[in-house]
């Protein structure tokens, strides 16, 4: 039986900016690193950054990481000080900041969890929302 995620792998073109994205400045546990890769943790999420060639979703797919609330102001100062470029403005509940890394990838660093999600639905429910 499945007990949830393992590991997410990232393809990336440059891996020094990689490290330097994710371990420098979100702030991810580094724990080696390769020729072509390296591994990282954050929580309990295993994060692999693998040299490839990169694709980015060019959807709304993107990789979503908890801050606490009172952490986002700061943090989110901190990215756009850092000139990370932002791919969507928040309309849902809790701060969200939508971040692109070196490659394009798209992140969302948010402050809330999925009970505050379904509880902010009991408000304002989404088009077609159905209770399962």
């Amino acid at each position: 039986m499945l007990r949830g995620l393992n590991h997410l792998t990232i393809a990336v073109s440059n891996l020094e900016q990689s490290l330097l994205f994710y371990n420098g400045l979100l702030g991810m546990q580094a724990h080696v690193r390769w020729d072509k890769g390296a591994y990282l943790s954050l929580g309990d999420l295993w994060l692999c950054l693998f040299c490839d060639e990169v694709s980015p979703a060019k959807d709304y797919s993107h990789i979503a990481l908890d801050i606490a609330e009172e952490d986002f102001p700061a943090f989110a100062a901190k990215l756009r000080q850092a000139g990370v470029k932002e791919w969507k403005q928040n309309k849902s509940e809790g701060y969200s900041l939508y971040v692109l890394d070196p490659d394009g990838h798209q992140l969302e660093v948010h402050s809330g969890d999925l009970q505050s999600r379904l509880d902010s639905l009991k408000d304002q429910p989404y088009s077609g929302l159905i209770w399962l």
